[in-house]
């Protein structure tokens, strides 16, 4: 069998933890941040492990983890 290959937008946007979830960084950070109360800023400040159901997705795109 050949090898699968990687998304390589995939490769650059997640990471897995050791207990293999995965973990990304939080949307809507770039701009228009003046509409956003502070708490919203904050909150959403580093990264987040993903839900299950988008885990599922984002580990097809990664055959072979990072």
């Amino acid at each position: 069998m050949p090898k699968l290959k990687t998304k390589s937008g995939a490769k650059k946007r997640f990471k897995l933890t050791a207990g293999g979830k995965v973990k990304a960084g939080v949307a809507g950070k770039r701009h228009r941040l003046i509409s956003h109360n502070a708490k919203y800023i904050r909150s959403n400040r580093g990264t987040k492990v993903m839900s299950d159901s988008d885990a599922k997705i984002i580990k097809a795109f990664l055959p072979y983890g990072l």
